[in-house]
């Protein structure tokens, strides 16, 4: 290890803590596999504001919600909120969306990958080889020089964006949820309640912001500069989840048959999360940790937060996201896996991210002109 890498206690806690979260979430009526899951769960938030019209996937989730309100809480009581913008927010905006589609590609945020190798999905470890591949790209990117150049100060109505349209929708979803779409069977219909979902996460929330916890960051400190500290924290979510599923009965040993909302596809479960790693990097963070620096006043991962929104209505408008595997009635396996149009997505995806990669390199885009 490098002489920065001491773990702090905060890493271990906040794993700990989002690994137990899981685990309840998951008895009190959340998706098996699928205790917290960014990605899923904004993707869930579109269906519900009529974003798309898959049916199967609507509903507000108070996790999101609560992780924000966590982070902005904690961020204000330990003077830390400071609100910041203007680091091309254009482009966040669209990376945003790009590691939204390959997160659904894969079925799940690096967080919910996590949570899925815990539950033996062995899908979800040819996901986490896609999530290195994609960071080592990433990082060759920053090693030669790739920035989306600096924030700034700004004014306190700008960080407070997605804070106070976090409470926005809490007070509609509890006084007029009729406003809303719910579904009414599939993974939108298995939901924790409202207040126990809201309260676990504002917690990790608070927990995640006091730690700085980052699978993307985690990995990104190990191969630049020999630093486990973050990384640390997502070994402490696997175990949780491992010895967590063990004690309750629900770990069946590791396969890569019919686990709960997963494809069999593994060429486009790799792809997929190879997007998000790639895309993860240039962002300066996971899905998970843009949420909760979003919570803090920085408007950039706000608008990345939006983009993610809005590729998840893009993903499910289009046909692009993964269909889970299944099993027919007469017994027949369907491994899931991607349409065509999500194939396409992800070629076009992955020149999007060199592009982008290229173009904020000083150096190279000279070149390019």
């Amino acid at each position: 290890m490098g002489k920065n890498s001491k773990i702090n206690i905060w890493v271990l806690i906040a794993g700990l803590a989002v690994g137990i979260a899981a685990l309840v979430l998951t008895a009190l009526g959340n998706p098996k596999n699928m205790g917290f899951c960014i990605a899923c769960f904004e993707r869930d938030i579109a269906g519900s504001l009529g974003l798309h019209q898959a049916a199967v996937v609507q509903y507000v989730r108070p996790e999101i919600i609560g992780l924000v309100l966590g982070s902005f809480i904690i961020s204000l009581a330990t003077k830390e909120f400071k609100a910041k913008a203007g680091s091309s927010p254009a482009v966040r905006f669209i990376l945003g969306m790009c590691v939204m589609i390959g997160a659904l590609v894969f079925l799940g945020c690096p967080l919910r990958m996590v949570i899925r190798m815990g539950g033996g999905d062995l899908n979800a470890f040819v996901g986490l080889a896609g999530f290195v591949i994609g960071i080592l790209i990433g990082i060759f990117f920053l090693k030669k020089g790739f920035s989306l150049k600096r924030n700034y100060n700004v004014t306190t109505t700008e960080g407070l964006a997605l804070p106070i349209s976090s409470v926005v929708l809490l007070v509609l979803v509890i006084a007029v949820p009729s406003i809303f779409i719910f579904s009414e069977m599939g993974p939108g219909s298995m939901h924790a309640p409202l207040l126990a979902s809201l309260v676990i996460a504002m917690v990790v929330g608070a927990l995640c912001q006091k730690s700085r916890l980052c699978m993307v960051g985690g990995m990104r400190d190990v191969v630049m500069f020999k630093d486990f500290n973050l990384l640390s924290g997502f070994g402490v979510i696997f175990v949780t989840i491992l010895v967590g599923n063990a004690i309750l009965g629900n770990f069946h040993g590791f396969s890569a048959y019919l686990q709960p909302i997963a494809h069999a596809s593994q060429l486009w479960n790799l792809l997929g999360m190879v997007i998000v790693g790639w895309g993860s990097v240039l962002l300066g963070g996971c899905p998970l940790r843009q949420l909760i620096l979003a919570g803090e006043g920085n408007g950039d991962s706000a608008v990345t937060v939006f983009g993610m929104i809005f590729g998840a209505a893009i993903a499910h408008n289009f046909k692009l996201a993964g269909s889970a595997a299944s099993l027919a009635e007469d017994g027949t396996y369907n491994a899931g896996g991607i349409a065509d149009t999500g194939k396409v997505a992800v070629v076009i995806i992955f020149a999007v991210l060199l592009f982008v990669s290229i173009m904020n390199i000083p150096k190279l885009a000279k070149k390019t002109k």
